[in-house]
Parts: C-alpha cells; structure tokens; sequence
C-alpha cells in the first residue's frame, strides 16, 4: 500500500509508476473524504478527466485499491467505492487480534534473535511528524504503516498477503475515527508496543498489541454506529 503520495515528474509518462501512484492516492483521498461516496460508481473516463491522466494510470490505480479493500471490481459494470458496514468493522477488529497480536510476538522474537526494527522506528518518526503538524492524513497514514510494518516484520509472505486486503480498510477506518486524542493516545501504545519489541519481549509485545486493538473495538462501533448501517 502507497501510503504517501508521490508527485509525477515531467518526464513520466501515461502509465508510468510515479502516475499510477499519484492517482491511487488522488483516489484515495476522495474516498476517504467522501468526495466518492460508498457504492459509488468509479468510471474511468470520468476520473481520468477529473485527475487529468490517461485512463492507464487510472486503471491499475483502481486495482490497487480493490487489492485493499477500498474498491470492488464488478466484471461488465467496472468499478464501485465499497460499502462500508458495522458487521466489516467488526470482521476487521476480528482479523486484526488474529493477525497483529501474532506479528507482534513474531517480530520480538526475530529482534530477539538478532534481529532488526529499525523499520518500524522509522515509521514512529513519521508518525511523530505528522502528529505535531496536526496533519490527520498523515497520522491515519502512519497508523496504517505500523500495523502493516509487524506483518512485514515477521518475513510470512501468506500472513502479508491475507492482511494486506484489510489495509485500505484500516486505512479510512482511521480517518474516520481520528481525533487530536486519539491520535496522542495510538503514538504512546505504538510506542509500547515499539519498546517491547525492540528489547525482544514477544509476550509483552503480544499483550500490549491485543490491548491497543481490543480497547477500541467498542467506542469504534459506538462512533460508526451513528453513520454506518449494520450491514
């Protein structure tokens, strides 16, 4: 997942990696602001005017996303933002103390072996960065990138691709729920969680990783309530 957006050199061509990106997160973006609402139709044509690229960018862009969650691809109809329920919110939490709290131990253990996670240190400074400017993107990106950054610690290719298609989802599930609170309270668990596994303590790890995702299921689904329908 592209969790900041690179601007296209004047070089780059229609289909060129830097545009795709660009595009991706340009699309992004809408969703998460609302700019393309759920169940909305995504047309190429009609981004590719709006976004002014070609419809290649767009194309593999929306691929992307679908890859996260974010899009359905539907054979003859094309593309459509997905439809956000309680019950995904629910299944997400579900998916995430089954995989997290794993990848939190696993990756203790690896730094206990020997081990690095400079990796994820240099995703707490990003978040730390993003929380002083108040950017609230920035701090939804970070938290994505920190959860995403336990699963790719642990080196499992199978557990990185079952997470990966939450990860859009993760994604707009914390612009939607972000507040100047929260955002200080995630930055000192994720901390915690950091330490625990930079001084190679996996069931430390483990259970600070359960509690940070655990104590939040029940005002999430409080807040959603208000604006998502059950299912």
């Amino acid at each position: 997942m592209t969790l900041t957006a690179e601007h296209a050199g004047a070089a780059a061509g229609p289909g060129s990696a830097s545009q795709v990106e660009r595009t991706e997160e340009l699309i992004r973006a809408g969703i998460h602001s609302g700019t393309y609402p759920p169940d909305s139709r995504l047309r190429e044509r009609e981004l590719a005017e709006a976004l002014g690229v070609s419809r290649v960018p767009v194309r593999e862009a929306l691929m992307r996303l679908a890859a996260e969650g974010l899009v359905e691809l539907e054979p003859r109809r094309g593309a459509r933002v997905r439809r956000l329920t309680l019950r995904d919110v629910e299944e997400l939490f579900d998916l995430r103390l089954s995989l997290e709290v794993f990848a939190a131990r696993r990756a203790a253990e690896i730094v206990a072996g020997g081990g690095s996670h400079d990796s994820l240190r240099t995703v707490m400074a990003e978040a730390d960065a993003a929380t002083r400017s108040a950017d609230q993107a920035g701090i939804a990106a970070a938290n994505t990138a920190f959860h995403a950054e336990l699963i790719t610690m642990t080196g499992n290719r199978l557990l990185q691709s079952s997470f990966q298609r939450s990860l859009g989802l993760m994604h707009w599930l914390f612009r939607l729920t972000a507040t100047e609170h929260g955002a200080a309270q995630h930055r000192t668990e994720h901390e915690q969680i950091c330490r625990a596994i930079g001084d190679g303590r996996p069931r430390l790890a483990e259970a600070l990783t359960y509690a940070h995702v655990d104590i939040r299921r029940e005002p999430v689904l409080r807040a959603l309530g208000k604006v998502l329908p059950a299912k």
